[in-house]
């Protein structure tokens, strides 16, 4: 296949001043900052320019881009994942409890519950004599996957198989009790649409599926963890994709990689898929496989680029001077919809990548990640220079 290597030959119709780029990379290394680093032209694979592209580093967000890719490819944009809601239903009563069992769908919202509450009663359901009770049993009891401890990873709410809201509460924060937030949260909707919780001690009937209700497609899912950096979404998708296992779910991404791109673990060498494990190690040429190969993937590629952050083409960046919380140089408006990227950051980690589009029309691919005092600035220097 085309996207196997990347190999490292000038490409005219992007040349560049190789002195600025040497220039960028000893000036980084002088403040202590290690550098992998490379872009190449998405259509032929020659590298234009490169830095120790093969030295892997701490990638943090940009994990994403391996993990959302594997799960595009081998599920497919229209999965969906389904959320079951059993109980013993007769003359529009529920006799007993009235059952919701998860299996890790990261967009379980109050909005989307309302939508389930209204196909609930067009059931006929009425009134539960019992109480609300969550089926949590695709849970296999871990807790965070290797790698967290010390990391910001240590504020995300705990990931189960039936999570409402991303297990925050109103204010944003991790929920202390996540199960009784997504109980409480549930059954407030039910009651709010008109269906009676009783409240009364289960009896001793055999409740039946009443129905499922399907997540977004993973298309969305994908969308909205690229786009926003959803690490709760992320995780959530990789459990499943691992039947309930965060080890399963990294090792069959890994698996995928070995099979279709000769890529082995020592190349995606990752305990999560989020990126807030420290022990992640990518460098520059693997995350450049990968986006070229899905550039050009016309079953699932499309879905992945436009996944991408486009830096000056959505809401938030209609400024085009900001990039999350972080702005872009002065003088970088001509970049506007000519960037298509993931971003990452973590303690003394920088890490970007992404599609460029130059001046002429031409679309390289393009990894930058920095272990140690870097700064986006620095990022957006060579950034700059590439796409201009």
């Amino acid at each position: 296949m085309p996207w196997k290597a990347l190999t490292v030959i000038a490409v005219s119709a992007l040349a560049l001043s190789a002195q600025d780029f040497r220039s960028w990379t000893r000036s980084l290394e002088a403040r202590g900052v290690t550098v992998s680093a490379g872009l190449w032209d998405v259509e032929t694979g020659k590298a234009v320019e490169h830095h120790r592209e093969d030295l892997a580093l701490v990638p943090a967000s940009t994990t994403k881009v391996v993990t959302s890719y594997a799960l595009l490819k081998t599920l497919k944009p229209d999965f969906t994942i389904e959320t079951e809601v059993w109980g013993e239903l007769q003359g529009g009563v529920v006799q007993g409890d009235l059952v919701f069992k998860g299996d890790w769908d990261p967009l379980l919202t109050s909005e989307r519950i309302w939508m389930l509450a209204q196909s609930l009663k067009k059931l006929g359901l009425q009134r539960v004599t019992g109480a609300i009770r969550l089926d949590q049993s695709a849970f296999d009891g871990q807790r965070q996957p290797q790698g967290w401890e010390n990391t910001t990873g240590d504020s995300l709410p705990t990931v189960l198989p039936l999570s409402v809201n991303w297990n925050r509460d109103e204010a944003n924060r991790p929920a202390a009790d996540p199960e009784r937030l997504s109980r409480e949260t549930i059954q407030r909707i039910l009651s709010e649409s008109g269906i009676i919780i009783e409240g009364k001690p289960a009896g001793p009937g055999t409740p039946s599926k009443l129905m499922s209700w399907a997540s977004p497609p993973l298309r969305a899912m994908v969308n909205d963890i690229n786009k926003w950096s959803n690490n709760f979404a992320i995780e959530m998708l990789v459990r499943k994709y691992g039947a309930g296992s965060w080890p399963r779910g990294i090792k069959r991404i890994q698996a995928f990689y070995q099979t279709a791109f000769t890529l082995g673990p020592e190349a995606i060498r990752i305990t999560d898929g989020s990126g807030l494990s420290k022990d992640n190690r990518l460098s520059a040429r693997t995350l450049a496989i990968i986006l070229r190969a899905a550039y050009h993937d016309f079953e699932v590629g499309p879905e992945f680029v436009s996944s991408l952050r486009i830096i000056g083409g959505e809401p938030r960046d209609q400024k085009v001077k900001r990039v999350g919380p972080r702005k872009l140089p002065e003088g970088d408006a001509n970049l506007t919809r000519r960037v298509r990227m993931k971003t990452g950051h973590l303690d003394l980690v920088t890490c970007f990548c992404g599609y460029l589009q130059t001046p002429d029309g031409q679309v390289g691919v393009f990894a930058i990640l920095l272990n140690g005092p870097g700064r986006d600035e620095d990022v957006w220097e060579q950034l700059s220079r590439w796409a201009n």
